[in-house]
């Protein structure tokens, strides 16, 4: 009889024994290999995270704040653990990461500390987007498709302040992107401070695109500190952009003495490139910009000169400058000038990022980088490539971000259509067929968002979400794992997180209840 209670209680037992379910992985970016093996690791009764590598002590306590905000605990005394390893001759690419998972013990391998990053970062996501402290043992191994992905941000047109960029870092973060382009002059504002030219900030810094008499507003060199340190943390690169020589008006209300004039429609659009005085002052802002950011490229504009240049005809400087120098255009002037400027950013270290009108004036292909931006002129990416630049692929369509995402949305932007989110997740897919040596050149994506008409950060959130997640998976998953339905399905998950960070986001499912931001 005793043998037969027993046999009861383990046949009982066994069937109400239910074996670990392996939860769904949730990741955006998705890594490009996952490999799943029986089990699961468990954050519910806390863990530990440890590392013999002194560099990464820092990265270590980053996220053990990050966890702790999803409600983990991390201690010391937990036999669960986190283990961290710099293992350089294993991995080659400093932000490929592998991610090893047993029941009891997690090991983040990577050959440099941004991949340990981007290891941590996919539990972490894992954690945040299918709201489980529960992960699959197995291994991902993994790594970016482009080495550049980023995001730029127009603040000459309407500012938005410190606390919003360093927000806009964060996800960028939570989502592997690792460039933030910061617009940050235009013809409607100046938004940094140069010291050694107090005006350009105090007087240049006045106004909005269509409310000029708006408040001054610009970052003070401490903001920029405190941001670029911000983004560094995050292994976030910040490019900033000093456009010139056109965009230039508001550098010109605060210093008119350097203005090359415009048009009616553009008045004091440009710098002046016939004054040798020109190239000195541009030189003292572009020094001090030098000094506050630490990025290898200063991008420059060098776009839509011609809107206002029409004032280069009558100027004697620049005539004589043309018969000079040989010059027999006003667009070989632009290319000088752009020439000039370049060998200025290089006696302070830095190299020369722009817009892709500046292939055609020569610049150094070693160490310039080219975005290319028009999407209706595919002849101007086949340029650049052709001539050997590193080339951004930044096209209006379908990676400009102030364009509508959908046909029944009215403050935004068309061009013989418009950018739904389904199209940003697909690109380049689809769209360009590089050869081999093309795509050595492709240094990655960016999408961007001009302000025109964008004066709230309701109205960028509205224009960036999820758009911008779909962008970061494109940029890092190789074509051949992306999946689009796999991607909508994970959206519902993807709002909620962007419901947690505050961000007013465009959600295509619920037009019936979707409302644009007041103007």
């Amino acid at each position: 009889m005793r043998q037969l209670i027993i046999l009861m209680v383990l046949i009982v037992t066994l069937f109400n024994c239910k074996p670990e379910e392996q939860p769904e992985w949730v990741l955006v970016p998705y890594p490009n290999t996952i490999e799943t093996a029986d089990g699961v690791f468990t954050f519910e009764k806390g863990i530990s995270i440890t590392t013999s590598d002194e560099e990464l002590h820092a990265l270590s306590e980053f996220y053990t704040k990050r966890f702790e905000d999803l409600g983990v605990v991390v201690e010391t005394k937990s036999n669960r653990v986190i283990e961290l390893q710099l293992k350089t001759s294993e991995l080659e690419n400093e932000e490929a990461y592998q991610v090893t998972i047993s029941k009891k013990k997690i090991t983040v391998t990577a050959a440099h500390p941004k991949g340990i990053f981007y290891g941590l970062t996919t539990l972490w996501q894992q954690l945040q987007l299918s709201q489980n402290k529960v992960v699959s043992c197995g291994t991902i191994s993994d790594a970016p498709r482009f080495g550049y992905r980023g995001f730029m941000l127009d603040e000459s047109r309407h500012f938005f302040g410190k606390e919003k960029v360093k927000q806009y870092i964060d996800l960028m973060a939570s989502f592997k992107l690792n460039t933030f382009h910061w617009h940050l002059t235009d013809e409607p504002g100046w938004r940094i401070e140069i010291k050694a030219l107090p005006k350009l900030a105090t007087i240049g810094g006045k106004g909005y695109y269509k409310t000029p008499d708006g408040p001054v507003k610009y970052y003070t060199q401490e903001d920029i500190k405190e941001v670029v340190a911000y983004a560094a943390e995050r292994f976030i690169t910040i490019i900033p952009e000093i456009d010139m020589p056109g965009h230039a008006t508001a550098a010109n209300k605060a210093y008119p003495e350097f203005s090359g004039g415009g048009s009616e429609k553009y008045p004091d659009f440009t710098f002046d490139p016939g004054k040798e005085e020109t190239y000195a002052y541009l030189t003292t802002i572009l020094k001090e910009v030098a000094t506050l950011f630490p990025s290898k490229y200063v991008h420059l504009g060098g776009d839509e000169v011609h809107f206002g240049n029409e004032a280069w005809h009558s100027n004697a400087g620049i005539k004589e400058l043309m018969k000079r120098e040989q010059l027999e255009t006003l667009v070989d002037v632009e290319h000088y000038f752009i020439r000039r400027i370049t060998d200025s950013l290089k006696t302070l270290g830095k190299d020369l990022a722009g817009w892709d009108e500046i292939v055609a004036s020569g610049v150094d292909k070693q160490t310039s980088m080219i975005y290319w931006w028009r999407h209706d002129k595919t002849d101007k990416l086949e340029a650049a490539l052709k001539a050997g630049y590193k080339t951004v692929l930044c096209p209006r369509r379908p990676l400009y971000f102030d364009f509508v995402q959908h046909d029944s949305l009215k403050n935004g932007r068309r061009w013989d259509g418009f950018n739904p989110l389904k199209d940003v997740y697909q690109y380049p897919d689809g769209t360009h067929q590089f050869s081999e040596g093309d795509l050595k050149l492709i240094a990655g994506i960016q999408s961007n968002l001009w302000t025109e008409r964008l004066a709230t950060e309701d109205w960028i959130d509205f224009m960036t979400f999820p758009r911008l997640v779909a962008m970061a998976e494109s940029a890092w998953t190789n074509e051949a794992y992306k999946d689009w339905q796999r991607f909508d399905a994970y959206l519902p998950k993807l709002y909620a997180y962007l419901d947690s960070q505050g961000i007013y986001y465009f959600d295509e499912t619920d037009l019936e209840h979707q409302k644009e931001p007041e103007l």
